[in-house]
């Protein structure tokens, strides 16, 4: 019995205009929150100095994650749902649009 689908990646490569600053990360972070069909039920940021961003999006179905590291150019992701798990892969396809990172490893580990 599969009760939900967690997704954890490292994407490597991302340029660091996407990622170094709280505004762009948000950005990204509430689009692909929407577009992927998740309820939304609250989000947090936190600005490093002088770039690096951490967020956390609360959905219904679980959370989506990530903490940027601009000066390596890397981003880990955390996308998680109980539920329909067709919205964590839309999700990750979406960051890996967003992020365009050169390269990425991943895991995929059905809940349950």
């Amino acid at each position: 019995m599969v009760v939900g689908r967690h997704i954890i990646a490292e994407l490597y490569g991302v340029k660091k205009e996407l990622i170094s600053y709280e505004d762009t990360v948000k950005e990204i972070l509430e689009s692909v929150t929407e577009e992927a069909r998740f309820n939304k039920v609250g989000s947090m940021y936190k600005q490093f100095k002088p770039y690096g961003v951490t967020g956390v999006i609360l959905v219904e179905e679980s959370h989506i994650s990530i903490h940027t590291w601009p000066e390596y150019e890397l981003v880990n992701l955390d996308v998680f749902t109980c539920g329909d798990v067709s919205k964590v892969d839309k999700a990750f396809e979406l960051f890996l649009e967003r992020f365009k990172p050169t390269s990425y490893k991943h895991q995929v580990i059905d809940r349950g």
